[in-house]
């Protein structure tokens, strides 16, 4: 269950689903950076 709604927020960036990036590592970056802000806004909704 919660697997399936990381995976949902995260399809939720339109820039992870097709591959645009050449370099791997960049590409890397992304998921990185989509789960950090999931996170962060996540955190925002619970403390205020």
């Amino acid at each position: 269950m919660v697997v399936e709604r990381t995976m949902s927020w995260l399809s939720g960036y339109r820039r992870l689903s097709p591959r645009y990036e050449r370099d791997h590592r960049n590409y890397l970056a992304f998921p990185g950076l989509a789960a950090a802000i999931c996170c962060y806004k996540r955190y925002v909704r619970l403390t205020t």
